[in-house]
């Protein structure tokens, strides 16, 4: 078997030419697989062709090398890849998941760089999804490609998987959700499962959950001059929302577990845009609204924040005069007309759950070993930014853990870049999950 130093050596460090040379065929289809359907929808297969091209010459089915490599697609055009480095002894297994093929818009007039091709500027490869998340889509690639050459011989079986349709994981039956479905990543039970898609080279141990929503309010339109003859939906949702929040913060307040797993906030509920249907500044408008989200961290569950919201709303409307109002003759409701005002509560569908990975994992402190090791110093951080799929796929029984290469400051920004140094750490990480994990009875 191959020990920890043959194995370092075996594989050594990333090959600085191969890797460009593959994320810049990877970068250059990166129009191609922007996803924000219905306008763009993304073509993962474009992708998918460059890493069939890197791989399938070390396959059993067409090269005569040790590589498993299966193209899974559910939709014409946005396949998957799964490839396979077997190991020697049955059941022993650790998998690299999560890398995915599509990427987020980017318009070319905002950038100061093509982002549709690959450009380097010293340490930097700069194009959109560098960081997130084709530079790991190559990065995995050469890793598969570096084991598939170089043949060590390993107990545990290395499996990683390139998903299509992660940013926008609400439409279902494309990526890993019909992978596993399908049973196709059952075996990846077995051991830790590292996803790779969150940045700046530390353990990413847990995220928010997300709920996205919109409160309308309904009121009576009238002219300004004559407020007591309107019922204004603008006061009446600033005291509504104002209420809701003060609950929101009575039920769900700051959990004690936050503090071991480092969040950097607790779970919040804001308003962040502002609409109404227009009209003069003379004018009470009829109606409003404000939508927002919830950032919610994992000790809490969605759909009991969902339940509680609407709660909120049923008692508001049942007592809406109760509600404070603004100035002597404000007012949300008319009895002379039978008229009150009223507030709907909708949600977005793509609600996503948060995940805290499992501290006492041996994949996490494998990870984290590795990280010491190679970056110098480990870290792990929680964020309430969201991450889609992880949460499911921790809730069918993977040991999920998370980290990745890029930067943060240019996740989804424009004028992306991630450090071929970096990179370069991520290799290394790997090579150490792997070597440590063949200790790891």
């Amino acid at each position: 078997m191959a020990s920890s130093a043959s194995l370092n050596s075996l594989l050594g460090e990333l090959n600085r030419d191969s890797f460009v040379t593959l994320l810049g065929k990877i970068i250059g289809e990166a129009k191609h697989v922007q996803n924000n359907p219905p306008e763009l929808v993304p073509r993962e297969d474009r992708v998918a062709r460059h890493v069939l091209d890197a791989l399938l010459p070390l396959s059993t089915s067409t090269g005569g090398g040790p590589l498993i490599v299966n193209h899974v697609s559910y939709v014409e055009g946005r396949g998957n890849v799964i490839v396979e480095y077997p190991g020697t002894v049955p059941g022993k297994i650790l998998s690299f998941v999560g890398c995915h093929m599509d990427v987020v818009t980017a318009n070319p007039q905002d950038w100061d760089f093509d982002p549709f091709s690959l450009s380097i500027d010293g340490d930097k490869l700069r194009g959109r999804g560098t960081t997130d998340c084709l530079g790991h889509v190559a990065l995995v690639t050469e890793l598969m490609r570096k084991l598939g050459e170089t043949k060590p011989v390993l107990k545990s079986t290395v499996v990683a998987v390139l998903i299509a349709n992660e940013e926008n994981s609400s439409v279902a039956g494309v990526g890993v959700d019909a992978l596993v479905k399908d049973g196709l990543l059952d075996k990846l039970k077995k051991g830790p499962l590292f996803w790779i898609d969150t940045a700046d080279k530390q353990p990413c141990i847990g995220t928010g959950g997300m709920i996205a929503w919109k409160l309308r309010a309904s009121g009576k339109l009238f002219h300004s001059g004559l407020p007591h003859k309107a019922i204004n939906p603008l006061e009446l949702l600033m005291e509504a929302f104002q209420e809701i929040q003060l609950r929101f913060y009575r039920d769900f307040p700051p959990h004690p577990k936050e503090q071991v797993y480092g969040f950097a906030t607790p779970s919040t509920m804001k308003p962040t845009q502002w609409s109404y249907p227009g009209g003069g500044v003379n004018q009470i408008p009829a109606e409003c609204t404000i939508s927002g989200d919830v950032r919610l961290t994992p000790f809490y569950n969605v759909a009991d924040v969902e339940k509680k919201l609407r709660e909120y709303v049923d008692d508001i409307n049942g007592n809406i005069e109760k509600l404070p109002t603004r100035g002597p003759v404000s007012k949300y409701d008319l009895p002379d007309e039978n008229l009150k005002g009223r507030l709907t509560l909708s949600f977005d569908e793509s609600m996503m759950s948060g995940v805290a990975c499992s501290l006492e994992s041996p994949g996490f402190r494998v990870l984290c070993k590795a990280t010491e090791e190679v970056v110098g110093h480990v870290k792990p951080y929680s964020i309430t930014g969201s991450l889609p799929l992880i949460r499911e796929l921790q809730d069918e029984g993977f040991d999920v853990q998370t980290a990745g290469y890029g930067l943060m400051s240019t996740y989804h920004a424009k004028n992306e870049y991630c450090l071929f140094s970096d990179m370069c750490q991520g290799f290394k990480v790997f090579v150490s999950i792997i070597s440590q994990l063949e200790e790891h009875e």
